[in-house]
């Protein structure tokens, strides 16, 4: 009995141990932060949030709705990305933060991930100066001047030889059942443009999975 305590008392502590181990790490440049929306919330069927879900959300993961790329320096935590709201823009990390929250007051699942390979990393970063103060791209096209969240990152992730760090995929805006939701019908009717169906573009679900990026333990803010 006294042998079968010990041994019960080691994994215990051995469990201990390797939870009290687990590396929580600091945000860094270059970082992209993912922000994931859980599958039991419920999304306004409008809005473009639930749109991207629909049609980019794995039934067994978190919906990625949205990627932004992380800068830090002396004077602190920022976010550059592309929304709607504010364009292709370079922000506090906070006020990210309370851009994303969601219509509930509660908060999104925040992803880092961070390049395997970061000898570049300031390089892309410095790409995104060029793109600031540009709109964000309601076309979802790559042709034009305008970008999209998850464009922005592939843009700025280019070496000076022209490679990119992550790949392009075939778009969908289709939903599970292989309808355009309500939201993308309505926007490109009023863009008086097509829905780019299947044309090379960016999501963030996909980018989320390149093998070029592996998972870091982020606390945000």
């Amino acid at each position: 009995m006294l042998r079968h305590s010990i041994i019960l008392l080691s994994i215990v502590a051995s469990l201990f141990v390797a939870c009290r181990s687990e590396k929580v790490d600091t945000l860094k440049t270059g970082d992209l932060v993912f922000v994931g929306i859980p599958m039991d919330y419920s999304l306004d069927n409008s809005s473009m949030d639930a749109a991207i879900a629909s049609a980019t959300g794995n039934p067994d993961s978190l919906n990625l709705i949205h990627v932004a790329i992380a800068e830090v320096d002396a004077e602190g935590k920022w976010i550059i990305d592309a929304t709607i709201k504010r364009g292709i823009d370079r922000h506090p990390l906070d006020t990210f933060v309370t851009d994303f929250t969601l219509k509930d007051g509660s908060m999104p699942v925040f992803i880092v991930k961070r390049l395997k390979d970061p000898s570049k990393t300031a390089e892309y970063v410095a790409n995104t100066r060029k793109y600031l103060g540009r709109p964000y791209d309601l076309h979802f096209m790559p042709s034009d001047d305008s970008l999209y969240c998850s464009e922005l990152v592939r843009d700025c992730y280019v070496g000076p030889d022209g490679e990119y760090v992550f790949d392009t995929v075939p778009m969908n805006f289709k939903d599970a059942d292989g309808e355009f939701p309500l939201y993308w019908r309505q926007l490109f009717e009023r863009l008086h443009a097509p829905i780019p169906q299947g044309l090379p573009g960016t999501n963030p679900q996909d980018m989320s999975k390149s093998p070029a990026l592996v998972s870091t333990k982020v606390d945000l803010p």
